[in-house]
């Protein structure tokens, strides 16, 4: 399932498959001052304003991204949500994650590096 609406509380949340056991969202990683992540790595999400995200699936990105030597960043995000974190205050029973490519500002005019993606 794709969604590309989660700003507005209607995106995948409201239709996740019965038996989903995995929620990963993919979105930007977005960078600031007391961020991790640049326009050049994958930006992984610990946790962000809802809370923290499964260690599990979190630390099975991370493996995967040293198997693959994908560079990567762990962050923290205090004024963000996802999809996942939608679906976690929706009741869904699943494990959640999230991740995405590091993006220098967003909506407007969001820039990064083709190493991020």
């Amino acid at each position: 399932m794709f969604s590309c609406i989660e700003e507005t509380g209607t995106g995948a949340n409201s239709s996740i498959p019965e038996n989903a056991v995995e929620f990963l969202a993919v979105d930007m990683g977005a960078m600031g001052d007391d961020q991790q992540t640049d326009e050049y790595t994958v930006s992984i999400c610990v946790k962000d304003g809802s809370g923290p995200y499964n260690y599990t699936l979190r630390q099975h990105l991370v493996d995967l991204a040293k198997e693959k030597e994908i560079d990567y960043r762990l962050d923290i995000y205090p004024f963000y949500g996802s999809d996942a974190s939608a679906a976690m205050r929706a009741g869904a029973d699943v494990k959640h994650a999230l991740l995405g490519a590091g993006i220098e500002s967003s909506h407007s005019y969001e820039r990064t590096h083709i190493k991020s993606i």
